[in-house]
């Protein structure tokens, strides 16, 4: 997700940081960087003049100097960043929900209404999906595969050619869930049929968000797009989708922030758990490879419900959690995404220098931990201790899992590892981790993970 810009941010930072001087040239060099990064990004071209024409006076300024001048910088640079990215705005659910997914044909509405649905059943909403798009003949088949898969209630009518006819059918039956997501149907621009449509529909389900669902790739386009819909209907935010897959996202971004369309959440996959609160300042942290926790710890809510957490906490707690509740969490991270993904959100790890092909050995390091698991006993799973005293148990193992013995104490290392990292901080268990206690964890476990 933005690379480029972000390699470029990394290495700005600590250019200043590390500078011994601040004269003209270094400056120059620095902000032709920036520069040549944000339009890159697609951010458009009088923002990235300002932000860095602020940069460049304050960094010549003679009435600061040393290391104030440095921090002043740094700090100027990150709130400049951010201000660019557009205000903090959650999405507050009240008693009944019903949340309107507009958008143009190809953005990934129906997808991200499946995510949506995926993102709140998970933290315990009764939710419900229904497709009124009459106008793609695959829309209500491609939203009830995804809702089955996701064990979602999904309700479709796909013979129907009428929005407002589909509504009706379903409204009384509805009523029984606390979050519906009402998936409608694109155009190729926002024509006169489609804000005709719009409006029926948004008269007849009477939603309390109209969510935007805009795609990435289409750079600074996102402006012109969002304040039309902003005028035609009763827009309260966006979601930008296909994060991970374009250098053109910055400009969708600072497009949303400049049409005053406070942006939601951002989609960076095709998994469930690859849709993300939008958050300014955690955003910028993790391009500047400062790591995301609250993002990592939504990411986890995502692909594990609340009552595993719960029991999970509780096997720690008494001392029981095993290696198969190890397993669970294996499975729990191939759904997180790449392991590329998950560092950059770990603090201490965004930054770190790794071994080529490091995070691809890890992650098939984590398949033959897996198979290692399916192999043993239940004695085994419930006291990994036996395995290690005994050769030919770790002989057995590695055999019928097409792993080695090395392979296998690597696995019980890591689960003791873990074990321990959950015991050290029991602000895990609620999700509240401060600044501070990030770094500790960072510093205490980074030298023992072993890639």
């Amino acid at each position: 997700m933005l690379e480029k810009l972000s390699a470029t941010l990394k290495k700005t930072t600590d250019k200043i940081a590390n500078a011994i001087f601040l004269d003209k040239n270094f400056v120059d060099q620095i902000v032709r960087d920036l520069q040549r990064a944000l339009i890159e990004a697609d951010v458009n071209v009088t923002l990235v003049l300002q932000i860095t024409q602020k940069i460049k006076q304050a960094a010549l300024d003679e009435r600061i100097s040393g290391l104030e001048k440095k921090e002043h910088i740094i700090k100027l640079l990150h709130d400049e960043l951010t201000s660019l990215l557009g205000p903090k705005k959650t999405l507050e659910l009240k008693q009944k929900n019903r949340i309107l997914l507009v958008g143009l044909y190809g953005q990934g509405k129906t997808t991200t209404t499946a995510k949506l649905a995926s993102y709140y059943a998970k933290r315990g909403s009764s939710v419900a999906a229904i497709s009124l798009d009459v106008h793609r003949p695959a829309a209500a088949e491609q939203l009830r595969q995804s809702c089955q898969k996701l064990n979602i209630p999904c309700f479709i009518a796909p013979e129907e050619k009428d929005a407002k006819k589909i509504w009706k059918k379903h409204e009384k039956e509805l009523e029984k869930y606390a979050l519906i997501l009402i998936d409608t149907a694109g155009r190729d621009a926002l024509d006169e049929s489609l804000i005709k449509e719009l409006k029926e529909i948004n008269k007849i389900t009477k939603p309390t968000e109209t969510l935007l669902i805009m795609a990435g790739d289409i750079g600074q386009t996102a402006k012109k797009q969002a304040q039309i819909f902003k005028e035609n209907t009763n827009l309260t935010g966006v979601i930008i989708t296909k994060m991970d897959s374009t250098a053109k996202g910055g400009g969708a971004l600072t497009a949303c922030a400049e049409a005053q369309v406070p942006i939601l959440f951002i989609g960076t996959g095709e998994k469930p758990a690859d849709l993300e609160p939008f958050n300014p300042d955690t955003f910028l942290s993790r391009l500047l490879g400062l790591g995301d926790l609250p993002t990592l710890l939504e990411k986890i809510h995502s692909v594990v419900d609340k009552k595993t957490i719960e029991e999970q906490q509780k096997k720690l707690k008494e001392g029981s959690f095993t290696l198969k509740d190890l397993q669970q969490q294996l499975e729990s991270v191939n759904e997180l995404g790449s392991m590329d993904k998950i560092m950059s959100l770990i603090p201490g790890l965004g930054k770190a220098k790794l071994p080529e092909n490091a995070l691809e050995q890890q992650q098939e390091k984590m398949k033959h931990w897996k198979n290692a698991i399916n192999s043993m006993t239940k004695e085994e799973i419930e006291n990994p201790e036996i395995i290690e005293k005994q050769t030919s148990r770790l002989q057995r193992i590695a055999h019928g899992s097409g792993t080695t013995t090395a392979d296998i104490r690597a696995l019980i290392k890591q689960y003791r590892l873990l074990k321990d990292m959950m015991k050290s901080q029991s602000s895990l268990e609620t999700g509240e981790l401060d600044q501070k206690t990030m770094m500790k964890l960072a510093r205490k476990f980074g030298k023992r993970m072993k890639f």
